[in-house]
């Protein structure tokens, strides 16, 4: 995963980001874009603002897109956050297209999950851990013995009738007006389900309100060890670079 930064890009309901990132250190180099998503999150809007913020930050070679979907052979399969007309669409080739290079794409939370193992927070780990990004949603990411389990979108499951993700995102603790304990307890609940059905040993907690860890970290709970993501809100541009980076190591392999 040596050589110049690569490009990538992690697109959430609410912002897309944007960075170059050394990959081999788990990196940004200089600084994070940061745009709001078209509204809906519409497919021709929002390859247009990659396309824009490619041009803002010139660099070679595969690119990573980290996308809030089920990703399998750069085709979106589902679209809980974004616009319902990405369910289908080849989000890899259609990138590829604007840019003229190629792309990895691949699952937010997966993106997270593999910086997270491979240099951040879940780094020397086994047993299994599960991360889990709080944004607009929820993204979970699971890794048994560092081994990704991809697209699991745990993130609507059911818990006491409704869905994690609008039970305890970021977004719901924003939308609802919830003070820390009271978002916690909802996160509590959520972590508890999850407990129950995949007994982690290991829960990472990523998305941007990280920032406000000191708040809410002391007051979350659960039977497996709960840290916060190393690499915070970057967690996702920098996975999405190791992903480019992979890419272009298997295509030059003999």
């Amino acid at each position: 995963m040596q050589g110049s930064p690569f490009l990538a890009f992690d697109v959430g309901g609410s912002f897309v980001k944007a960075g170059l990132v050394d990959a081999t250190a788990g990196r940004v180099a200089g600084e994070v874009l940061r745009r709001a998503t078209p509204a809906d999150a519409a497919p021709e809007a929002v390859l247009d603002l990659l396309a824009a913020m490619a041009r803002e930050l010139p660099s070679s070679g595969p690119v990573g897109l980290a996308f809030p979907t089920v990703a399998k052979q750069g085709v979106a399969w589902t679209a809980a956050n974004v616009d319902k007309r990405w369910i289908g669409t080849n989000a890899q080739a259609l990138l590829e297209a604007r840019i003229g290079r190629p792309v990895a794409f691949l699952n937010d939370a997966d993106a997270a999950g593999v910086a997270e193992m491979t240099l951040g927070a879940g780094r020397t780990r086994g047993g299994t851990v599960m991360v889990l990004t709080l944004g607009t949603g929820i993204g979970t990411a699971i890794f048994v013995d560092g081994r990704l389990l991809p697209n699991t979108e745990l993130g609507h499951l059911e818990v006491r009738g409704e869905e994690a993700e609008h039970r305890a995102s970021a977004k719901v603790r924003m939308d609802r007006g919830l003070g820390w304990q009271e978002w916690a307890d909802a996160v509590n609940e959520v972590l508890a389900a999850y407990h129950a059905l995949l007994w982690p040993d290991l829960f990472i907690i990523g998305g941007g309100v990280t920032e406000n860890w000191e708040h809410f970290g002391r007051l979350l709970v659960s039977r497996a060890e709960i840290v916060p993501a190393h690499f915070g809100n970057d967690a996702g541009i920098i996975g999405a670079a190791m992903a480019a980076a992979s890419m272009r190591e298997n295509a030059t392999r003999p």
